[in-house]
């Protein structure tokens, strides 16, 4: 096989922005958590934890905090605030509206928005092919690939596909891995839920399309030569 069908970024690396983060969409699940110098002022802004019942008789009670998530409509309903739509904002944008939102009752409120449901599957000719949930909210498609243990031999790196839904539509587009400047395509990071697929290669392909035809064609004359040697006895 050819080096240049399995080595990545061949040509050279071209700039691009690292400043990447997912915006959000419905049925996104987001921890938000309000504080300040007086908890007591910050708390009718914050989900009351729930008492988690233990799983066995030893074990003892966790609480845990409850979540937002966003509606078909791309709203949260808030404590105190109500109801405000965050669909297509990053955590960040989240962030700096609850603070404007929030200071009119607590003096420098600080506000945590982390979004809890980031993951991507990683499927086809890879080591490990799977689910990978994330604690951040930044993931390449070269780190995907890494974290399943990297495309096999067989895996088609000039056509990985990435399958994204954005506004209730799915689409699919094909990255040339071997080319340097897939990294300023928007596929390049990774958003929730996007599903990267390696196909296999031509050789992969016609190997498998080769092997149950030479199984049947040797049985076949395996056959052929058996009742020869029975008709000439």
């Amino acid at each position: 096989m050819s080096p240049k069908k399995v080595i990545y970024l061949q040509n050279p690396l071209p700039s691009s922005s690292t400043n990447y983060q997912p915006s959000l969409q419905p049925d996104d699940v987001l921890l938000i958590v309000v504080s300040s110098e007086t908890p007591e002022v910050a708390a009718p802004f914050n989900l009351a934890p729930v008492n988690m019942q233990p799983n066995s008789e030893l074990g003892t009670q966790q609480q845990r905090t409850l979540s937002y998530v966003v509606n078909s409509s791309g709203d949260i309903n808030f404590p105190v605030l109500g109801s405000f739509k965050v669909s297509g904002m990053t955590t960040t944008d989240v962030s700096k509206l609850l603070y404007e939102k929030i200071s009119k009752y607590i003096a420098n409120p600080t506000i945590q928005v982390r979004l809890l449901n980031f993951k991507v599957s990683v499927l086809g000719e890879v080591a490990r092919p799977g689910t990978i949930t994330l604690t951040g909210e930044r993931i390449t498609i070269l780190e995907a690939l890494s974290q399943s243990g990297d495309m096999t031999i067989y895996g088609d790196r000039k056509a990985v596909k990435v399958i994204r839904e954005e506004n209730d539509e799915k689409k699919i587009v094909s990255l040339d891995l071997t080319q340097s400047d897939f990294v300023n395509s928007p596929y390049y990071y990774l958003k929730q839920n996007d599903v990267v697929y390696v196909a296999p290669n031509p050789t992969k392909i016609n190997s498998s399309a080769i092997g149950p035809n030479l199984t049947v064609g040797l049985t076949a004359l395996s056959l052929v030569i058996t009742l020869a040697a029975l008709i000439i006895k």
